[in-house]
């Protein structure tokens, strides 16, 4: 940084590039002639979690970042003697898919972003799914690269259109603008609602669902389709030109980079394969954030992934350049595993701590941890998956948790590798790696162990950043930056050699895969409901349990009479019925409920034995009528709201029980009793469901 300063104060044009990422934002600046960075500041974010599956942050909060980032960053350069009016650009880097409305005349969000981990929209893309024949969520591919997930800009617009009242109506009123992260800092910083440039670019606009991949516009089907209308959306422009001029900020004191154009702008995974100069067919790029993504440039043809992976567009560097293209493997959960471990587990007070632990056992012991937090995106989009960590003793700790940890990032990885290797043909015989995560030895030394090849780590890993000015710098009527391969300045790198055998890491990898398909189903698109939960909360459930006390009810007019007293007749008129979800039976027994007719009393029979009703088929007789109210030696369970008959199967004497107020099933399946022998008293009775599973035990009028 020393010498970069030195260098910087002998003049020459500089670059800014605004790095806004899902966990912090930085503003970098960057010597143009050399690649070299001067100076940064960072700013870290807040996350919100509203309800369980939704993640939000505030877009004020982020424009706000941004200026104490540039004017910090402004303020170190002064103290390194470095001229800031040798800023020539400025470019965006930002999160993909988090979406943002707000109202152009007032200049304020709608509200919060919602972040591409959400997935609140999951019922919104079910929906969706039935507008499309087969329910194929691959259906619009063709025309945008991706499948119809949760993760992508247009089912968080719809949603936003469907359930925040303001959103509705001020797109009626045409005051409302959408736009992914690049979008709300470009026009705020443009000069917002004084005249702020309404633009996105190629890369974040593939990332909508909206934009056709081919024709390189908004989609008017695909928005038909959405139901979003399409002049909310922004312009789209290249990844390299000059969109607007910054203008001062009451935020900036200094008024610091005013008239400075930004003039470039994309996507933070695009900006990375640019940083990574990956401009030829075939070179690839991972990047380690808050979660993983694998690109890999493949020309200026689109390619069509058979094994899980997006096809997206990687740049347009100046507005007559041809577009090149990418096939992407996307991971949800990365870097914010760890996060999630520091923050949520307290096992660590920061993430360099995650490391030490990870070192200090060298191993997860058989411990393997599936982060699934929302969901598996490539190869498997499973929204219903969620996290687990499996194959814990009592000998597991923290340090083999933290190991695991790690070891997830590096098997996720793998699995999106294998992909891409199989839809390219060609296996990549390196990686080239990048992010905030690639500081971490431990993990790299791992990535090249899972993977079998060696992983090379650029010396100066901010290669996103570095992308966002490239692109800015090499804009034309800014022109400070080449991009021919002759001059760009060869990067130094770290590189990690796999230091295990083959033989082993195929083990390790084979037993993670099977930890993968047991974090799946775990999740529906059902929604949640606050407080007690009921099974009333169930439509379906719900309106069968009320269909089957109806029949209950209407049984008793048609059923023939009955003998009312302990083993003293047979049932000669019952009318047999299926039994609902509030009979409890042993099935030892197998007990049937029979039904008197009015003004009679309950029966109970054992299957297969009673009498038959008229359009009944005939059952063997006899069986004895027994009254419900009585205490009885016999086997079955009947229960009505808030009243209970329980008798043992083996002829000893049970008692009644008195069940709580408001019943609820314990399972998917029918429940029996299992009294705990003769004399048994109130509140020694045990729930178990019908598959052997153990159930509760049951106090009186407590479940």
């Amino acid at each position: 940084m020393a010498a970069a300063a030195r260098r910087g104060t002998m003049g020459g044009p500089l670059v800014g590039a605004i790095d806004q990422g899902t966990s912090s934002t930085r503003f970098l600046v960057f010597n143009a002639n050399t690649a070299e960075l001067l100076s940064h500041h960072q700013v870290e974010l807040k996350q919100t979690f509203p309800k369980e599956g939704w993640v939000e942050q505030d877009p004020k909060e982020i424009l706000q970042s941004v200026y104490e980032c540039v004017e910090k960053t402004c303020e170190k350069l002064k103290q390194l003697n470095i001229d800031i009016d040798n800023i020539k650009a400025v470019g965006v880097s930002n999160q993909r898919e988090t979406t943002v409305v707000w109202d152009k005349v007032t200049g304020e969000p709608l509200y919060n972003a919602i972040v591409w981990l959400d997935l609140r929209t999951q019922s919104t893309v079910d929906r969706l799914l039935k507008k499309i024949p087969g329910h194929d969520k691959s259906f619009l591919k063709s025309r945008t690269g991706l499948p119809l997930s949760t993760y992508f800009s247009a089912v968080k617009l719809r949603w936003l259109l469907d359930n925040v009242k303001e959103v509705g109506q001020a797109v009626q009123k045409g005051r409302a603008l959408f736009g992914t992260i690049d979008s709300w800092l470009i026009w705020s910083l443009t000069g917002g609602k004084d005249g702020g440039i309404h633009c996105t670019d190629v890369t974040n606009a593939s990332r909508t669902m909206l934009f056709n991949i081919h024709s390189l516009k908004w989609d008017a089907e695909l928005c038909k389709f959405f139901d979003i209308p399409i002049d909310i959306l922004p312009s789209v422009r290249s990844s390299s030109e000059i969109y607007g001029l910054m203008k001062i900020s009451p935020s900036l004191t200094s008024g610091a980079l005013t008239g400075v154009p930004i003039s470039g702008c994309l996507g933070d995974q695009s900006a990375a394969l640019v940083g990574q100069m990956c401009f030829r067919n075939g070179q690839a790029k991972n990047t380690y954030g808050t979660g993983c993504f694998l690109l890999c440039n493949t020309g200026h043809k689109p390619a069509v992934s058979e094994h899980g992976l997006l096809t997206t567009v990687a740049y347009k560097l100046g507005r007559d350049k041809p577009v090149c293209y990418a096939l992407e493997g996307s991971v949800a959960i990365a870097g914010a595993v760890v996060r999630w471990l520091r923050d949520n587990l307290g096992i660590a007070k920061s993430s360099s701590e995650i490391e030490m632990l990870a070192a200090e056992v060298g191993t997860s012991y058989g411990c393997y941890f599936v982060p699934a937090f929302s969901g598996l995106y490539a190869p498997y989009w499973e929204p219903s998956a969620r996290g687990i960590i499996c194959g814990l003793t009592q000998f597991t700790n923290k340090k083999h948790i933290a190991y695991a940890a790690l070891e997830a990032v590096c098997f996720q990885t793998r699995e999106i590798l294998d992909a891409m290797n199989k839809d390219c043909g060609i296996p990549l015989s390196q990686l080239q790696v990048d992010g905030g995560m690639t500081n971490n030895k431990i993990l790299m030394q791992l990535q090249a162990d899972i993977l079998c090849i060696p992983v090379v780590k650029p010396s100066m890993p901010e290669t996103t950043a570095l992308g966002a000015a490239m692109a800015a710098g090499a804009a034309e009527g800014v022109g400070v930056w080449s991009l021919n391969p002759d001059d760009l300045t060869a990067v130094t790198c770290e590189r990690f050699e796999p230091q295990i055998n083959p033989e082993e890491s195929e083990c390790r990898y084979a037993r993670w895969k099977r930890a993968v398909k047991r974090s799946m189903g775990w999740e529906t698109s059902e929604p949640h409901t606050d407080g007690e939960s009921s099974i009333f909360c169930s439509l379906p459930l719900g309106f069968f349990i009320m269909s089957s006390l109806l029949m209950l009810i209407g049984t008793k007019y048609i059923s023939g009479s009955c003998a009312t007293e302990e083993g003293a007749r047979p049932c000669m008129q019952g009318a047999r019925i299926n039994s609902p979800p509030g009979d409890f039976r042993a099935p030892a027994a197998q007990w049937q409920r029979l039904l008197s007719p009015p003004g009679k009393r309950h029966c109970l029979a054992p299957a297969g034995r009673g009498a038959a009703a008229t359009g009944a088929p005939s059952l063997p007789p006899p069986s004895h009528c027994l009254k419900l109210t009585s205490e009885l030696p016999a086997a079955s369970i009947s229960t009505v709201r808030g009243r209970a008959v329980v008798v043992s199967p083996s002829g000893s004497h049970a008692t009644r029980f008195q069940p709580p107020a408001s019943e609820r099933l314990l399972g998917g399946g029918l429940w029996r009793l299992e009294v705990q022998g003769p004399g048994t008293r109130k509140g020694r009775c045990r729930f178990a469901s019908d598959g052997g599973n153990r159930g509760s035990r049951l106090k009186a009028a407590q479940r």
